[in-house]
Order: C-alpha cells, then sequence, then structure tokens
C-alpha cells in the first residue's frame, strides 16, 4: 500500500472525523478510490466503529439523468435518508471516472433533483450535533487530466495538499482570522470588481480540514440584503460537467440583477433562477492554503488556493448565522494575488494575496 495513502486514510479517520468506538459512519464514493477505500475501511473497524460502505460504477449518474422520468427525479430516496439518520459521521470520497459525464444534461433535470434530495444535503452539512462529514477525493485520471497534468504530477501535488501538518495550518490560520475581528463591512476590490457586504454580528469559520481535507479556507455568510457591486470572477464555475467561463455578477441589495458570462450563460441563468435563494450569496469565503497554488477545475482545492475568495450563491451555513435558504450552493472562485485587496471596515488587511498583519 502506498504510504501517501496510508497516511491520508489516518488523517481522515482521527483528525478529520475523529471517529470513535461504536459510531456508524457512512463511506460514500467510486471503486476507482478503492487503495484509500480499503485503508479507511480498516482503520474505522480497529476505531472499533461501523462502516457502512457505498460503492458507485462511474456511469451510473449519466444513465439515470438520462432514463430517470420527472416522477423519479421528484421521488426522495428514504433508504439514503435512513441511513444517515442513523450515523454518526459520514466521508464522502469524491473519485470521479469522467468530471464531464454530465455536461449535456439537461440543467432542469439536475435541478429537479436537486430540489427533491436537498433535505439530506442540508442535514448533512448544518446538523453538525447529529452528524459529522468530511468531503475529500482520490487523485483519479480524469482529475488529472483537467489539471493539464500527468497523474503522477498531480498525486504528487494532491498528497502535499491533503498529508501536511494540520496542527500546525490550524495554528496559522487563527493568526489570519484574528485580523477579522470585529469586521463590519468586507469590501473586495480587484480588476473588474468592487464589491462590499457587511458581515456585523456573524462568525467567521475556519474549515482547517475537518469538514473538508485539504483545509484551509475560512468563510462568512453575509447578511443578504446588505451585497451591493459588482465581481469579475477569475476562473470558470463548473457544476455537473458544465463550464461557465468569464463570469461577471452585478448585485443590488444583495440579489444578483445582472449575470454574464463568455460561455454557457444559460446554464449559469438557470442555476441562478433555481429557487428564491439561489439568487443571493450564501457564503464570502477565503482562500488560505499555501500549498495548493494554481487552479485545477477541482473545487474542493480551488477555493482554498492562498489569496483567492470565493463567493458561492445559494445556501447558507447554519453555523454562520447564514438565513439563505436554497437547493444551491455554488461556489465560484476570484483571485486576488494580481491587484486585488481585502478591506476590512475601510482598512486593507491583504494586498495582493499576501496578509497585512
Amino acid at each position: 500500500m502506498d504510504k501517501n495513502i496510508i497516511k491520508f486514510a489516518k488523517t481522515l479517520v482521527d483528525y478529520s472525523l475523529y471517529i470513535k468506538k461504536g459510531e456508524k459512519i457512512m463511506v460514500d464514493s467510486s471503486f476507482l478510490a478503492k487503495d484509500l477505500l480499503l485503508e479507511v475501511y480498516k482503520k474505522i473497524l480497529q476505531k472499533g466503529a461501523y462502516p457502512l460502505m457505498s460503492t458507485g460504477i462511474p456511469g451510473t449518474a449519466k444513465i439515470y439523468y438520462e432514463n430517470a422520468s420527472e416522477e423519479q427525479l421528484k421521488k426522495f430516496p428514504d433508504i439514503i435518508w435512513y441511513k444517515v439518520l442513523h450515523s454518526q459521521a459520514e466521508l464522502g470520497i469524491n473519485a470521479p471516472h469522467d468530471t464531464k459525464e454530465l455536461k449535456h444534461i439537461n440543467p432542469k433535470k439536475i435541478v429537479l433533483r436537486t430540489k427533491a434530495t436537498f433535505s439530506i444535503s442540508d442535514y448533512i452539512v448544518n446538523e453538525k450535533k447529529k452528524i459529522r462529514r468530511c468531503t475529500t477525493q482520490f487523485p483519479t485520471k480524469a482529475l488529472a487530466k483537467d489539471a493539464g497534468v500527468s497523474l503522477r504530477r498531480y498525486k504528487k501535488w494532491f498528497y502535499r495538499a491533503v498529508n501536511q501538518d494540520w496542527i500546525k495550518e490550524a495554528k496559522r490560520l487563527k493568526k489570519i482570522h484574528s485580523l477579522f475581528k470585529g469586521a463590519n463591512i468586507i469590501q473586495i476590490k480587484a480588476p473588474g470588481t468592487n464589491i462590499q457586504m457587511s458581515v456585523k454580528g456573524r462568525p467567521l469559520i475556519i474549515d482547517d480540514g475537518h469538514e473538508n481535507m485539504p483545509g484551509g479556507e475560512m468563510f462568512y455568510a453575509p447578511i443578504r440584503e446588505t451585497v451591493n457591486g459588482y465581481i469579475k470572477f477569475t476562473y470558470p464555475a463548473i457544476r455537473a460537467g458544465n463550464e461557465v467561463k468569464g463570469i461577471k455578477l452585478t448585485f443590488k441589495d444583495g440579489k444578483v440583477i445582472k449575470a454574464k458570462a463568455r460561455n454557457n450563460e444559460k446554464f449559469l441563468k438557470t442555476m441562478i433562477k433555481m429557487d428564491a435563494g439561489s439568487k443571493y450569496v450564501g457564503e464570502l469565503g477565503i482562500g488560505c492554503n499555501k500549498l495548493i497554488d494554481r487552479f485545477t477545475k477541482n473545487l474542493l482545492f480551488d477555493e482554498k488556493i492562498g489569496g483567492t475568495i470565493h463567493l458561492a450563491l445559494g445556501m447558507a451555513y447554519k453555523e454562520c448565522k447564514g438565513k439563505n435558504k436554497s437547493g444551491l450552493h455554488w461556489d465560484i472562485v476570484c483571485d486576488l494575488r494580481k491587484g486585488g485587496q481585502i478591506i476590512k471596515d475601510g482598512k486593507v488587511i491583504q494586498r495582493n494575496g499576501k496578509w497585512i498583519f
């Protein structure tokens, strides 16, 4: 067994989810992550816990959306809901064979299914006293292809990011967190971007590798109606295999009033119109991971790039005291490393991606 995989599995079981004896643990992935799944399975058993493994077959999602009727798309998955309600933790390991398998699926079908299963994802993400969760990935050829590198090079980059010293990294993140103490107005400036919002009274949550692996970000739920201005996102937003490039959004009193994109603009607007809350910002995220330094078309990593921020349209996390509800939570990344600033109550605290202490 690859030593990187052994260390990764230990981090997930001991650090990210801190699994305890007697707990029931949902583990969801693809058989492409077989080596990691076997190691995780072993370590969960060694903890005296009970793994509930669910291993998917690549291609099933495409077949589902091509063949499911509207009735099937709207059907609530009772069996999965039962498993979730009776589990103490959930580990999701994305290991895609084809990241674009849903590219040609009608986005309205994806919207229907998202609405039908929303209560499950909402429970896993927001009911932290009832269930812990960690979302991560396993390096595959598809992910390496999206990143534009060989699988060997991608694995080296991937394991460097996930197998770092997370205790040490958590301390560094707390130091950055102190810059935002007592914040009211956060303003983001960059070429093509000038947007501000109030976070008064809202907590800034640190992701230090527990709920996401890798971690390396912190995030607010801004007060919904206070988001005003415009933003030009640096990188494409990717959802269900659809890549939307050159996104420009304009906000007034919290709501998207103008949405433009160089390509797939129709898909962008379909997602924004998903429900009443999808037109608003649910999250302001701040990427802080120094070891993630390049865009790879992989949001779990891209939103952590040190020197970036991201806005998520749709659902706000309850732990952030956010009020916005939506079946959508779509993060889109803006790079601040060339001409960008983060301004807290009129004071620049980050310039060109570097923190000012």
